[in-house]
């Protein structure tokens, strides 16, 4: 399956809750991905651009995206990312594959 690395900021009044009744997103994030077909594979906290990261599998991108529009729609974050993740094998066949596409940047 697909491996994904989601981003996510919380929004001022999701930290306000937060402190109010502090609570262990992984359980709920580990629900929302396993509805899915998926699995959790971590969730951080952290400081920086980002207030924390989930590393997750899901069957297929589509299912990844509604798990992220799902989230997204509950209002509690000001900002989400999410890369799809290529293994090494992937990245190399990727790589042999795109030997035989020619290229031409524009204004050649």
């Amino acid at each position: 399956m697909p491996m994904y690395l989601t981003r996510f900021s919380y929004t001022p009044e999701t930290w306000a809750r937060l402190m109010t009744k502090p609570e262990d997103r992984r359980a709920a994030a580990q629900q929302y991905i396993e509805s899915v077909g998926g699995k959790l594979h971590g969730f951080w906290y952290a400081f920086g651009e980002h207030d924390g990261y989930n590393l997750w599998e899901a069957p297929d991108i589509v299912s990844m995206a509604a798990v992220a529009v799902a989230i997204g729609a509950g209002g509690a974050l000001s900002s989400t990312e999410t890369t799809v993740l290529l293994t090494v094998e992937e990245t190399l066949a990727a790589l042999e594959k795109a030997q035989s596409i020619k290229y031409t940047p524009p204004g050649s």
